[in-house]
Parts: structure tokens; sequence; C-alpha cells
């Protein structure tokens, strides 16, 4: 349990103005009366993309010494605080949806969006962490939705009332929070 409450809070704090939930506001925005397709297809593309990440970090923890991740586990989750502070910002707008529809144009953008992001990244790390791929994946599948269903259904008018910035921090300090636990108390 701790494996998907861990992952579930820091990626539902981690996502608030990530460049994923910057594309849920912008595909909710497109398609305003597709919400549930959108909804559906952030799920899909989060699930494949997290099974997958959460995967490799549960491989990456067998194949390194226990000391040795547990450091190297410390100095990520303290480097994705200070990545946490960074204002994210999409590269380009999504395309349009007619040729392949809303639901697999969601999937794709937001899977390749996911790609490389520091939740992305987390849910590796978690997975060395916590070596549970199931709780992870499902903790950080959940938290993904926690930050984007309220982008989809609110869109801009949750942007305007948000503050992003202070979110930034307190994803930055449970990061942090985190990589300092590893460093002190190990890997548990």
């Amino acid at each position: 349990m701790e494996a998907f409450l861990t992952s579930l809070g820091l990626v539902a704090v981690a996502e608030i103005g990530d460049k994923t939930q910057l594309l849920s506001f912008l595909l909710a925005a497109r398609y305003p009366r597709q919400p549930l397709v959108i909804i559906i297809g952030i799920f899909l593309a989060t699930i494949a993309n997290h099974l997958f990440a959460a995967w490799a970090g549960e491989w990456v923890g067998t194949q390194i010494n226990v000391e040795l991740l547990r450091w190297i586990l410390a100095a990520v989750f303290i480097g994705f605080a200070g990545w946490a502070l960074i204002p994210d910002t999409l590269d380009e707008a999504p395309t349009s949806a007619s040729r392949y529809g809303v639901l697999l144009t969601t999937i794709v953008l937001f899977f390749l969006a996911e790609m490389g992001d520091k939740t992305q990244f987390a849910t590796v790390a978690l997975g060395a962490r916590h070596a549970d791929l199931w709780m992870v994946t499902l903790g950080t599948t959940c938290g993904m939705m926690l930050a984007n269903i309220p982008a989809v259904l609110l869109g801009e008018k949750l942007a305007q009332r948000f503050a992003l910035q202070k979110m930034r921090f307190v994803a930055a300090a449970l990061f942090a929070l985190t990589g300092l636990g590893i460093a002190i108390f190990g890997l548990g």
C-alpha cells in the first residue's frame, strides 16, 4: 500500500503545471464536447507509459547494489525537486484529430508528451524504490488522473484559480523529502 500511496501523491502533485497537464487543457479546449473520450485517452496512454516505466525501474532495482541504488535514488529525487521548480511549456499544439479521432489523437499525443517527462522518470525511480510493479503503476496512473481530469473538465478556469507556482514548490518539497528520506533511512 505504501508503494501505491507514495506513487499517487508524488505524481499527482508533480503533474500540476506539467506539460502533460497543459496538453490536457489544450485537448479540452480543442475538443470541448468530448471530455470523456479525452479522459479515456489520457488513462490508456498513462497506463501504457507508466507500466513500462515502473517495469524499467523494477528491473534497474534488481541490477544495482542496494546501497548504491539508495544513493542514486536519493540523488534522483532531490534532482526532481529542482526540476519541479521549472515551469513546463508545450513544444507544439496538438494536430487535428479529424483523421484519427479524438481518442487516438489523445493517446498518441499524451503518450509522447509523457516520454522523458519528470513524472515518467519519477515512475522509473518509484519502480526501483518499491519493486512493486502493479502498485507503482496504479499509484502513478491515479496520480496522473487526479491532476488531469480536473484539467480536462474545468480547463482554463482551473488554471486561472490554481496557483501553479505554489504547487511546483509543494512538488519540489515532496521530491526533496523523499530523496532525503531515502538517503537517511535507506530503501526500507
